[in-house]
């Protein structure tokens, strides 16, 4: 089993930063992969971006060179950093981890076993 919490959302200015953590408990990270999610209100969960346990990543295109994924597992925790952010990112934003699940993409919510309860992040223009 594994518990995940995700922390760092808040209210930016279109062009500013952010940096969510995802702090797991339970089993240990380091054969899992992981992902962040978001969805905005009335819309789809999808996918932001992924990365293995060997660290391979994946990024959608609408956050590709602004956001990066990162994960310390010897804190058992996963990042990730939002540069350059813009009113259309404003979503809650949820962790995921899975052993399996990050072999797909995009990536399917459906597929991922566990998931944190989500950090708001708003952008104002």
């Amino acid at each position: 089993q594994v518990q995940l919490v995700e922390s760092g959302g808040g209210s930016v200015q279109a062009g500013g930063s952010l940096r969510l953590s995802c702090a797991a408990s339970g089993d240990t990270l380091t054969s899992v992969c992981m992902a962040w999610f978001r969805q905005a209100p009335g819309k789809e969960r999808d996918g932001v971006a992924k990365i293995s346990s060997v660290e391979n990543t994946r990024y959608a295109g609408s956050v590709e060179g602004r956001f990066t994924i990162s994960r310390d597992n010897a804190k058992n925790t996963l990042y990730l950093q939002m540069n350059n952010l813009r009113p259309e990112d404003t979503a809650m934003y949820y962790c995921a981890a899975d052993f399996w699940a990050c072999r797909t993409w995009p990536l399917d919510p459906g597929r991922f076993d566990y998931w944190g309860r989500g950090t708001q992040v708003t952008v104002s223009s």
